[in-house]
């Protein structure tokens, strides 16, 4: 399957999701790929904060706030969803919770076996 949703949108809500279930392998591997998509290390910053942290588009906010609801509620709120589908396709809107969800998955694994960082990957220090 070809990926629909921007590079940089996947990454804020692999990073997002990464933050809240203090992934640190999942994090410090995100952040490298983030920043080649042009997610800036300030950005970074933002993100452990979440929709709530001041400076985001409207449509970032949106993204941010759909991982957040999800992690929290397993749902997107109809606000959050309508906020993403003045942007996204059908087919983004379906992506996006399916990401947020593998990459959630990939987390609780990721913790549970107590991965190795890399050499080059900082972990939850990562920015």
């Amino acid at each position: 399957m070809l990926r629909a949703l921007p590079g940089r949108d996947r990454e804020v809500a692999v990073l997002r999701i990464g933050w809240l279930c203090r992934a640190p392998y999942e994090w410090g591997e995100h952040v490298l790929i983030a920043k080649k998509l042009g997610v800036t290390s300030a950005e970074i910053e933002a993100i452990t904060i979440g929709s709530t942290a001041p400076g985001w588009s409207v449509h970032d906010r949106a993204i941010l706030r759909a991982v957040e609801e999800l992690y929290a509620d397993a749902m997107i709120s109809d606000a959050t969803w309508a906020t993403l589908a003045e942007r996204y396709d059908e087919r983004q809107l379906i992506e996006l919770p399916v990401l947020i969800g593998q990459y959630q998955a990939v987390a609780y694994y990721q913790n549970s076996l107590r991965l190795r960082l890399h050499h080059n990957n900082p972990g939850l220090t990562a920015r």
